[in-house]
C-alpha cells in the first residue's frame, strides 16, 4: 500500500460505506450482493489494486466461513430437530422452572455469560438460539428480547475474559497476569451483561415478535394485547426427557470446554490429543447433531428425517452467505490499511493514557468489524505507551478489549448470526436489536473502568 494516503483511505471508506448503506435502503439490490459491492469500493477508492481487491474479497468470505459456515450449518439442522423432536419446549419448561416465569431473560443472560467464556459467541449462538426460540413460543416473551440478552451475555465475556484468543493475545501484549485478567474482567463484565439485558427488554416490546409455527416463519403482535406467558407449561405431551433434550446441546459446550482448558494447561498425550480433536467447535458439534438424531427422531423413518435436515440447510443459506459477505468487507478494511491508519493518528494525541486503547480499539472496530482485531491492534500499539506512562497495565488491557464492542453492524458477522437467526431482516431493526446493544455494552463498560481507574 506503498504511495497511498490516509486522505485517499479514508476518502474510499466513507464512499464505500456510504454506498453500502443507500444500496441496502434504497434499492432492490440483495445486503449480500450490496456487502460485495461496497468491498468492491472501499477497495478501489482507497487505492488497492484491482487484483488485491478481488483476492480480499474472497479471502474475507473464506476466512470468516471458514470458521463459522459449517458450524451454522450443524447448529441450524440442531435446531431443527430441537424444534421437531418437542426437546426444545422441554428445555424451555425447564428453564422456567429453574429460573421461574418473568425472568427468561435474566436466564440467557446468564447462560451466555456463562458459555461464552470457553466458546466463540458465534458458536454459542447458533448453538443456544433454539433455546430462545422455545422459550419465546413457550412464554410468548419476544424472540427480540431473549436474543439480545443471549447474545450479549455471549459477546462481552468472550470479548473481555480469557481464555477466548482476543483477550488471551492483549493480555500476553500487555504482559499482565491471566489469572488476575480473567477475574477483573468477569466483574467488568457483570455491568455490561445487566444493561443490554434490561435493554433488550425494552426492546422486545416494541419489536414484539415471536417464532411462527412453520420453520423460518415470525409473527407479529401487539405487546400491549399479548397474552405474556398464557402458554401452559405443565400440559402434558410425547416430548423427550430433560436429560435426552439437553444432552445434544450440553454435549458440544462440555467437549470445547474441555479443550479450552487443557490447550490452556498445555497438557500433552494421546487422551489430551482426543480431546483436542473433539472438542474443536466443528467436530464438537456435529457429534452433538449426530446424537440429537439418534436420540430424538424416535420412530421417524429415515427419508423423513432427511428430508427435515435437508429444510433447516435451505434456511441457512442465507445466513451464511451473508455471514460471508461481511467477512469480505473486514477483510478489504484491513488490507485497505485505513484501521492501522486511524489508530496511529489517535497514538500521536496526548490522551490520559488509560483512554488511548479504548479509543483505538473504538476506532479499529468501527472501520474494520472485527472486535478481536480491534482489541489485538490497540493493544500492539498502546501497551508500550501505558507502560512508559506509569498506567495500569490490567486496566489498559481491560480498556482495549472493552473499545472492541462499539457499534457492531454490516462488516460483523455476528450482527448477521443475531439478526438473521432472530428473525429481523430490516436494517433499522437490526440496528436497534445489534448495533445499539453493543454500543450500550460499550459505554458501560467504559464507565466501570473509569470508576476503577479511580482506584487502581
Amino acid at each position: 500500500m506503498e504511495g497511498i494516503s490516509g486522505a485517499q483511505m479514508l476518502i474510499g471508506l466513507g464512499i464505500g460505506l456510504l454506498a453500502l448503506i443507500l444500496l441496502i435502503l434504497k434499492t432492490k439490490i440483495h445486503v449480500f450482493i450490496a456487502l460485495i459491492i461496497a468491498s468492491c469500493i472501499i477497495g478501489l477508492a482507497g487505492g488497492m489494486a484491482p487484483n488485491a481487491v478481488a483476492g480480499a474479497i474472497t479471502k474475507g468470505f473464506g476466512g470468516t466461513l471458514g470458521s463459522i459456515g459449517i458450524i451454522i450449518g450443524l447448529g441450524v439442522m440442531l435446531g431443527q430437530i430441537f424444534e421437531e423432536s418437542g426437546a426444545a419446549e422441554r428445555m424451555a419448561r425447564t428453564f422456567l422452572k429453574v429460573f421461574g416465569k418473568g425472568h427468561e431473560e435474566l436466564a440467557m443472560a446468564v447462560t451466555g455469560y456463562i458459555v461464552s467464556i470457553a466458546i466463540f459467541c458465534d458458536s454459542g449462538f447458533v448453538i443456544l438460539s433454539p433455546l430462545a426460540k422455545a422459550l419465546s413460543k413457550e412464554t410468548k416473551k419476544s424472540m427480540v428480547a431473549l436474543s439480545v440478552a443471549l447474545a450479549g451475555g455471549l459477546v462481552i465475556t468472550h470479548s473481555l475474559v480469557p481464555p477466548t484468543p482476543g483477550p488471551l493475545g492483549v493480555a500476553g501484549t500487555f504482559q499482565i497476569d491471566v489469572g488476575q485478567f480473567l477475574l477483573l474482567g468477569l466483574i467488568v463484565s457483570i455491568p455490561m451483561v445487566l444493561a443490554t439485558m434490561f435493554y433488550g427488554k425494552w426492546l422486545g416490546k416494541r419489536i414484539y415478535q415471536l417464532p411462527g409455527n412453520a420453520e423460518g416463519e415470525w409473527v407479529r403482535a401487539d405487546y400491549a394485547t399479548a397474552q405474556i406467558g398464557s402458554a401452559n407449561a405443565d400440559t402434558e405431551k410425547e416430548i423427550p426427557s430433560a436429560f435426552k433434550s439437553f444432552f445434544p446441546l450440553v454435549l458440544p459446550v462440555v467437549l470445547i470446554l474441555l479443550n479450552t482448558v487443557l490447550s490452556a494447561l498445555k497438557v500433552t498425550g494421546t487422551a489430551a490429543n482426543v480431546i483436542y480433536f473433539v472438542g474443536t467447535p466443528v467436530i464438537a458439534v456435529l457429534i452433538g447433531v449426530i446424537v440429537a438424531i439418534y436420540t430424538l427422531t424416535g420412530t421417524r423413518d429415515r427419508e423423513d428425517v432427511i428430508k427435515s435436515l435437508e429444510t433447516s440447510i435451505k434456511s441457512a443459506g442465507i445466513i451464511i452467505l451473508v455471514t460471508g459477505g461481511g467477512g469480505s468487507l473486514g477483510q478489504i478494511i484491513k488490507d485497505a490499511g485505513v484501521g492501522a491508519y486511524i489508530a496511529n493518528g489517535i497514538a500521536a494525541t496526548h490522551l490520559p493514557v488509560i483512554l488511548l486503547p479504548f479509543i483505538i480499539a473504538t476506532l479499529v472496530r468501527f472501520v474494520q468489524g472485527s472486535g478481536t482485531v480491534a482489541m489485538v491492534t490497540a493493544a500492539g500499539i498502546t501497551a508500550p505507551i501505558v507502560a512508559a506512562a506509569g498506567g495500569n497495565m490490567v486496566l489498559g488491557a481491560l480498556a482495549a478489549c472493552t473499545g472492541s464492542l462499539f457499534f457492531s453492524y454490516f462488516n460483523d458477522s455476528f450482527y448477521w448470526v443475531v439478526n438473521r437467526l432472530s428473525g429481523i431482516s430490516e436494517t433499522k431493526e437490526q440496528i436497534r436489536v445489534w448495533s445499539i446493544s453493543t454500543t450500550i455494552a460499550w459505554a458501560v463498560g467504559f464507565v466501570v473502568l473509569l470508576i476503577l481507574n479511580l482506584f487502581m
